[in-house]
């Protein structure tokens, strides 16, 4: 008579398990969603969203270096290759020749130290801020002393060391220019006056800055005492 093999013996080499089907039925699904290694937490390389962006990023940091200044461009301490690039990027003449060259300037950013270059890109930007705001400022004291002779008595009461005789001179001068029909103005009214104002003003921006530095640093003074 043929004995029942018990319930618990172990299954036989390959035979499916209870749990089997299961198992490879949420396999199947995984693959069929797809595998996004992004998604890997375990994974600490850089993704390719994050590896593109900085390669965006490194590429216009040098597009603002190609435009620096030549002089400011020359005093920048960078690898021999990334100045070659700017420098032949500056000879291209033609829109796609120039957007190439660029993306091989991109390339050549990322082997330079991206930190004193990016700082030196914001210091000019922001020398560039001010210049426009000095700008602005001198147009603005150039039309009301052009319009009422009210604005002399402020300019004199903020400038008294400034020849203010001259300054009358120059404000009666463009103001016989602007009174003349479009055709006839030289225009040379209005630049002699500009240019009386221009290192008046420039000398109360410096002043102001000078000023704010010396109150950090008197700041700081205070700080060191404590």
């Amino acid at each position: 008579m043929r004995q029942r093999p018990p319930d618990d013996l172990p299954p036989a080499p390959g035979a499916a398990g209870p749990d089997d089907g299961d198992a490879h039925s949420a396999a199947h699904s995984a693959g069929q969603q797809g595998y996004n290694p992004d998604d890997n937490p375990f994974d600490l390389r850089p993704s390719k969203t994050r590896l593109k962006a900085q390669a965006h990023a490194l590429q216009s940091l040098g597009q603002e270096l190609a435009e620096l200044p030549p002089a400011r461009l020359a005093a920048l301490d960078m690898p021999e290759a990334l100045r070659d690039a700017i420098t032949a990027y500056h000879r291209t003449k033609s829109h796609e020749g120039k957007r190439r060259q660029l993306q091989y300037v991109g390339k050549q950013m990322r082997l330079a130290d991206e930190v004193p270059l990016r700082e030196a890109v914001a210091a000019f930007k922001l020398g560039s801020a001010k210049d426009t705001l000095r700008l602005h400022e001198t147009e603005r004291w150039r039309a009301e002393l052009l319009a009422d002779d009210e604005a002399l008595t402020r300019w004199a009461t903020q400038f008294p060391q400034s020849d203010l005789q001259r300054l009358r001179s120059l404000v009666r001068a463009a103001r016989k220019d602007g009174a003349l029909v479009p055709e006839q103005r030289s225009g040379r009214g209005y630049r002699e006056l500009f240019r009386f104002m221009k290192p008046w003003l420039e000398g109360v921006a410096d002043d102001v800055e000078s000023g704010d530095d010396r109150s950090d640093d008197r700041s700081d003074d205070e700080d060191h005492d404590d």
